[in-house]
């Protein structure tokens, strides 16, 4: 059943994304930024509800208390990276509109690459890392003071259950010299939906959404090991057996 499951959502995914991403470009001309961001977090929403009732695959946010606190203040989230799960839910779920930054690699992707090149992202060139770096730092600060948050996956790629990855610094850095508070993620996203799986597995994603961190006086480095120990510790908590 798995199989059959994961195969339909896959067939789902074929059909629906090309004719949403052809409405979005049709429709993004006559729409804001922001609600050209609402537009197409209803293909989000969509997918993540098909996901809980064809492939059983459910979830379950602790700590949105912590998001709420800080609905107007900058901030710059921290995210486990273990899944394209999550970077599908973030913008079904998370209370603020999201600047992500991504490798440019994906606005060649037809239909749906088309759709992500018209809205107000941060897309770097990962080979260049003085350029990236350059990217993030700019356009981050710009999409700070337009009152979006910015997301950013500090293992830079995604990593099996039970692993991890040096975190980049560049998320830390950027918050640090904006002065944008922290708020880190940890989740266990790639039980249900690891990297480079076909197969949909049911079960319940867990996101552990952490206290902001202040970066008032903290070096870059200083904010990413502070980051990157509450994640890492919290992974612990909502996934042990990972970690055994």
């Amino acid at each position: 059943m798995t199989f059959i499951r994961s195969t339909l959502f896959a067939l789902f995914l074929l059909i629906f994304t090309p004719i949403w991403s052809v409405l979005c470009v049709l429709a993004f001309p006559f729409l804001s930024p922001e609600n050209r961001y609402r537009f197409i977090g209803l293909w989000n929403k969509v997918v993540i509800w098909l996901l809980a009732h064809l492939c059983g695959i459910h979830y379950e946010i602790r700590g949105m208390e912590n998001m709420e606190a800080v609905l107007n203040e900058p901030v710059v989230i921290l995210s486990k990276h273990q899944s394209a799960y999550e970077t599908i839910a973030y913008i079904a779920l998370l209370p603020k509109q999201l600047c992500f930054v991504f490798k440019r690699e994906l606005l060649w992707i037809p239909f749906f690459g088309w759709a992500l090149a018209l809205l107000k992202m941060i897309h770097i060139n990962r080979s260049n890392k003085q350029t990236a770096a350059l990217s993030v730092a700019t356009q981050g600060r710009k999409r700070l003071s337009e009152g979006k948050w910015i997301m950013l996956f500090p293992e830079g790629t995604r990593t099996p259950i039970g692993s991890t990855k040096p975190y980049r610094k560049g998320g830390a850095r950027l918050a640090s010299a904006s002065g944008a508070l922290v708020i880190p993620i940890a989740h266990n996203a790639g039980r249900c939906w690891p990297k480079n799986s076909f197969l949909k597995q049911p079960g319940t994603v867990i996101f552990s959404i952490g206290p902001s961190i202040t970066s008032t006086g903290k070096t870059g480095e200083e904010l990413q090991q502070e980051v990157e120990g509450w994640i890492e510790a919290e992974m612990r908590v909502i996934d042990p057996s990972a970690y055994k």
